[in-house]
């Protein structure tokens, strides 16, 4: 694959996380009222979980425009993390395993990132 390849499928990459995570920022802002009882499945009361919504809220959009702008592999890794249990917490709260599934771009395209970022910092020490 030819580096200008590459430098395209990153540049997609890093807007369909920025997208996601802006999105998700823009939702926790809103205080989203399904992702209310998500946190309440672990135990968080509803008032905890509107307060927890806003930090949560903080970080999405940092995330979003760290990955946009200068994404760092440990920034994308995290975002994986974070992408793939949110989704997970969706059959965790009794809704269906699609919903999971569904979701599986959210956590699949910073991971994709993140091999995309490694491979170029391997690459450029040889």
């Amino acid at each position: 694959m030819s580096k200008n390849s590459l430098n395209r499928i990153e540049s997609l990459l890093r807007l369909g996380v920025f997208l996601t995570f802006f999105g998700h920022g823009f939702f926790a802002f809103m205080g989203k009222a399904q992702w209310v009882k998500y946190l309440t499945v672990f135990g968080f009361s509803d008032t905890v979980a509107l307060k927890l919504m806003t930090y949560i809220g903080v970080i999405d959009f940092l995330i979003a425009i760290i990955v946009l702008l200068k994404p760092h592999k440990y920034v994308v890794l995290y975002a994986f993390t974070w992408a793939f249990l949110t989704a997970l917490i969706r059959p965790i709260s009794g809704e269906p395993i699609w919903d999971f599934i569904e979701r599986g771009s959210n956590w699949a395209a910073p991971l994709c990132l993140y091999f995309i970022l490694k491979s170029k910092k391997i690459a450029s020490k040889s």
